[in-house]
């Protein structure tokens, strides 16, 4: 009769246990406090429920009870990192930023010549980090299609980040349009470099990939990948 009375009990907790499916953590520890009472009454009186078995079941619904709790605290401060990220973003509106490229940077500003008349000054930034000491660096100035437009000769550089300014005052084309190219040598190897465009900041969005900010070139680039910020 015993051992009839633990196999009923046995059918009956598996039948209970394929019908209730757990939605959450609650439901879990509802559900394995349903079945433990369960087994409690049904258990063969001759064999009864081990204790160390029991005290573990126990910690492993603890144990998912926590977890639960911990994803929703994770979630809540994921909300609010991101919330102050997009306020530490806004601040950079109206900044300019340095990040990996190529394009340069053109400032117009009308002034007068030596006898007074009206002149326009064209002026082109960028910068870039050395990997190493460099004897000699040259800089070209290129339009969008690799046409050349001009040669700077820099000279020596120390390693670290490098700013250089060209004047393109008499320079007729499309400014947006001008690119420039690194090169730098020690001797005779070439020593390795980052080119940094500059860039104002026009606006940001938060996206799947983080803080995007947005830039007067029509371009986004990644919170993560600035450089430098003026």
């Amino acid at each position: 009769m015993l051992n009839s009375v633990s196999n009923t009990s046995s059918t009956s907790t598996a039948g209970q246990s394929s019908s209730v499916v757990a939605t959450s953590a609650a439901d879990m520890q509802n559900q394995f406090l349903t079945l433990l009472v369960a087994q409690l009454k049904n258990q063969d009186p001759m064999s009864p429920m081990d204790n160390a078995q029991m005290t573990s079941q126990m910690a492993q619904i603890s144990t998912v009870t926590g977890i639960e709790k911990l994803n929703d605290t994770v979630k809540s401060v994921t909300g609010q990192f991101s919330t102050l990220q997009m306020l530490q973003g806004s601040n950079l509106i109206g900044h300019t930023i340095l990040t990996e490229g190529d394009q340069l940077g053109m400032a117009v500003t009308e002034g007068e010549d030596e006898d007074g008349a009206p002149v326009v000054y064209q002026r082109g930034t960028a910068a870039f980090d050395l990997d190493g000491l460099a004897s000699n660096v040259t800089v070209q100035i290129t339009t969008g299609s690799g046409q050349l437009v001009d040669t700077l000769e820099l000279g020596s550089a120390n390693p670290g980040r490098n700013y250089f300014t060209w004047d393109g005052s008499g320079y007729e084309g499309d400014l947006s349009d001008l690119r420039f190219k690194v090169v730098a040598t020690n001797g005779q190897d070439q020593v390795g470099l980052t080119q940094l465009a500059p860039n104002a900041v026009v606006a940001t969005s938060l996206t799947n990939e983080g803080l995007m900010l947005e830039l007067a070139n029509g371009s986004s680039v990644n919170y993560s990948s600035v450089k430098a910020v003026f």
